[in-house]
Parts: structure tokens; sequence; C-alpha cells
């Protein structure tokens, strides 16, 4: 190991976390990241992932346990999304705030820092933010996700941090954002721990694997690229298995022996006893297999019935390039049974589309929203948001779910409800809790749950495998493929969208 490299950083000790009351996130957790090594943390969704980012950032507290960060490393954290408090700000404010630090915030205001124009040119320069010499007063909101994704990253850059914090950095970003920021990362000399659930992305530089297991609530902590630790883990569990499956034939014969001599009476008592006692040590050397991450159950999105005809027409909408809004004539016409994929790359304009889209039944003008649109009167529609924006966070899951179905035409029936809360992870422990204190991952799994109850006949779906668990993606496209209403999709992973029929493409760009 090369000297730069020999250095522990942060070490957690036996760290443990609560989240409320009694809902244990980590018992004892042990690892260490050493100096400029490029890690990932993996584990299923709501196992803990961005809570370790929290107490390695200090917005967390450890129940009990050391963390030991060393004195002068600097630590800079790229969330999953902005805060809804920032959208509003402009870019110069969002990077001010950025390069705060807290000590320098008193009552909420942020220090001036007056040389930060060049800084900020030069980092959307790193992350590849076109026309950046115009942006600095823009708002953040106006902004695509794609883009958000890219200032997100940019804010956590300018601190130029010891330790780089990268939660989801791949979500809503293009197949050429995905790309440079790869390669930013291979070539970035210190140290960075990624939160991801793309595995092409991740292996391009990986080094080695923190995995949460949400059972044991304990780090595995691995060494190698991340296919390789993702074989290995597997080949781990086959020995264990088969060790297991071994000691338990030898188990059962030790006990029927014992059981066939303990009958003879005599000193063969003796021996059934000793029998007994050698199956007994062979029990103890059983081992507990590391499960698998659960995957959601298989399940059905059903079409609103008794639709017909066309669903939706589009005769005109507009994207924005290079700064210009473009309108475009188009002749859309989607049915029952029909499936468009929306392409395009980011700050295009797909994701507003999609809104203007989902915003109803009236006939939209150019002037007012930039598309002329008509959705057939009474048909319902499911639209799965990147930002989860059609979620109140207020809400409990019950409530969210208990809407979903009232909206789908049903009444109230809260075993059906659980049942299909089950399918998608969301078991009774957190059913109660409000939607804005789940993972991200959580979020999106209670949206599609709702898009089960609500039975729509327009399926619009902004990139929906974003925060998603990579087990959970097969099952989710079976879905999607098997949709019998009409669909709009929005996807920056053709992985995903191979699994799923499509009968329309619809390229913004071209």
């Amino acid at each position: 190991m090369s000297e730069g490299k020999s250095r522990v950083i942060v070490r957690f000790d036996k760290v443990s976390f609560e989240f409320g009351v009694n809902k244990l996130i980590l018992d004892e957790v042990s690892f260490s990241i050493r100096k400029n090594t490029k890690l990932t943390l993996m584990g299923q969704n709501g196992a803990g992932k961005s809570t370790i980012f929290g107490l390695i950032a200090g917005t967390h507290v450890a129940e009990s346990g050391i963390i030991n960060i060393v004195n002068g490393v600097s630590i800079a954290w790229s969330h999953q999304f902005i805060p809804r408090d920032q959208l509003d700000l402009t870019v110069r404010d969002f990077f001010e705030r950025s390069l705060s630090s807290s000590e320098e915030r008193a009552g909420g205001e942020v220090k001036k820092i007056y040389d930060i124009d060049p800084r900020i040119d030069d980092v959307l320069e790193i992350v590849n933010l076109k026309g950046h010499e115009k942006i600095h007063d823009r708002v953040i909101k106006t902004f695509s996700g794609g883009q958000q994704a890219r200032l997100l990253l940019a804010s956590a850059l300018i601190q130029n941090p010891d330790l780089l914090l990268l939660d989801e950095p791949t979500n809503n970003l293009d197949k050429a954002g995905i790309a440079h920021l790869t390669e930013f990362l291979v070539n970035y000399k210190k140290t960075v721990l990624v939160i991801s659930h793309d595995a092409e992305f991740l292996n391009a530089f990986t080094e080695g694997v923190l995995y949460l297991d949400v059972y044991t609530k304990k780090i595995e902590q691995y060494v190698g690229n991340y296919f390789n630790v993702v074989k290995e883990i597997s080949a781990r569990v086959e020995k264990e298995n088969m060790k297991n499956a071994q000691l338990e034939k030898q188990i059962q014969a030790k006990k029927d022996q014992a059981n066939v001599f303990a009958h003879k009476g005599g000193r063969l008592r003796l021996v059934a006893r000793r029998m007994r006692e050698m199956a007994e040590d062979l029990e103890e050397e059983i081992v507990d297999v590391r499960k698998e991450d659960k995957a959601i159950r298989a399940f059905t999105i059903p079409a609103q019935p008794d639709i017909l005809g066309e669903l939706l027409h589009i005769s005109s909408f507009t994207t924005a390039k290079n700064g210009k809004i473009v309108k475009h004539k188009a002749n859309i016409s989607l049915k029952k049974n029909m499936h468009l994929l929306l392409q395009g790359p980011n700050g295009i304009g797909k994701t507003t589309l999609l809104e203007r889209l989902a915003s109803g039944h009236a006939e939209g003008s150019s002037a007012s929203l930039g598309i002329d649109k008509k959705v057939k009167e009474g048909i319902r529609i499911g639209y799965y948001r990147q930002d989860f924006s059609t979620l109140n966070f207020e809400d409990t899951v019950y409530q969210s779910l208990s809407v979903a179905m009232q909206e789908g035409g049903e009444r109230l029936d809260e075993e059906r409800m659980r049942s299909v809360a089950a399918s998608f992870l969301i078991t009774s422990e957190f059913i109660r809790t409000k939607i804005g204190s789940l993972s991200e991952g959580q979020k999106g799994l209670v949206a599609f749950a709702r898009l089960v109850l609500i039975k729509p006949g327009l399926l619009i779906l902004d990139e929906p495998t974003n925060h998603i668990n990579f087990r959970h993606l097969p099952v989710i496209a079976e879905a999607l493929n098997k949709y019998t209403g009409a669909m709009i999709l929005v996807s920056h992973v053709p992985e995903f969208v191979k699994q799923i029929r499509i009968d329309e493409v619809l390229d913004l760009e071209k």
C-alpha cells in the first residue's frame, strides 16, 4: 500500500444509532476509511446509508461508540437533492451557502464571498454545466433535475474537501453526465465515499465496499472493485450455505444414532448422551449466513377500466436549447396499451413537458403552458415525479395510501392496502411514519404502491429508477412492460428501458 493510502482518516468503533424511539439503525458498527481511497457504501433502501453520511458529516450524533475523524480533514456532502428551502436561491447564493461554514451562518444569514464568481465558473466547468457564465443569477428551481444534480456535485467540489461524500450522484444525469462524472472520479486524487445503485458507474472507480446489512445493522468491509466484491459476497454466501447443509446432515445423523442407542438401555444410554452432545457442538458451528437484500414482490399496476379511444393528444410542445425556447409542432396520439419513451439530454425540457401533460384535462395554449395537449375527460393520471413532490411529506404512509385508494375509486380496505404496502417492503414498522421521514428509496416504493392503488389510465414516469435498490428494478420493469394503459416514460438507464415494451419514441433533441 502506498504512503498516500496508508493513513486512516475516518474510523467508526462500535457506533450505534437509533432513529426515533427504539428504531435501531446501526448496531455497534465498525469500519475505517483510508486516505485517497474510493469506496462504495451499499445497502438496502432504508438501511441507513445516508445516516452513515450524516454521522461522518456531523449532522447526526451517535448513541454510543466512537467516531474518530483525523484533525483537519475537511468533508463535503453532495446530497441526493437540493433542499426545498434552497430552490428559490440564485446559483451564486447557493454556492455561497455551500462555502459558508456553520460558524459563519448567524440567524440563517450567509457570509458574503466576494471572489466567488470565478470559483463558480471553474467548478461548473468540472461538472460540465454549459453556459455557466450566464447563470450566476439564475434561480435554482429553473434548472432541470439533471442540471440540479450537477449543481449539487459542484457545491461539494467547490469546497475542495479531503473527503467527498456523494449520495446517489448519477440520479437524473443523462449518459453524457454520467460519463463526465465517472471520468472525474477516476482522476480525483482525494478520498471519496459513494452511495449509488448504478453498478457500471461504481465499478469504474471503486476500490472497496462498505456493506450495511439491514438485518444485522452492521457494516461488512471488502477490498476490490464493485463487481469483484459482489462476486465475493455471493461466493461466501454459497460456501456458508454448503457448510451449514453438511453440518445439518451430520447433526441429524448424530441425533438419529442417539435415538437408536437410547432405546437399547444400559451403557448405550451413555453413548446416546454423548451423541446428543456432539450434535449440540455441531449446531454451534452453524454460521449465520448473510441474508440477501429482499426484492419487492412482483406486482401489477392495474389500468383504469373501460378506457377507449384516444387518451392523450399533443399537437405542439416547447424545448429549451442553448438558452432559447423552441416551439415544435407534433401529432402524438396515445391510446390504451401504448408506451411512449421521451428522450433528450439534461435541461432540454423533459420534466417540464411531463409536468404540463400531468396538469389536467384542460387544453393548454402555447402562450400559457408551452404545449397544446388534450387529455380525455375522466382519465385518471398516475404521475411518478423524480422529486416525489406529488407526495405530501406531512402525511403518514397510511394516510398517503388511503388517499390513493380513494383516488382509484375504491372504498378504504385496510387489509388490501396493507397487502399492497407489504409487497413494496412497507412494513407495519413504518406505515405510520411520515413520508418526509423516509429515505428517498422508501419514498420511491411508496410512490409505486400508490400507482397500484390509483389504477391510472395514463401513467407518467419521470426517472423511476432514481434511489431504487438495483434488486427491485427488474420487478418494476416487468410491471411497466405489462401495463395496459397509456404510458409516458423518461429514463436515462438503458438497461432498464430495454426490459420495457416501447411503442413510440419522442426524442426532444431531434
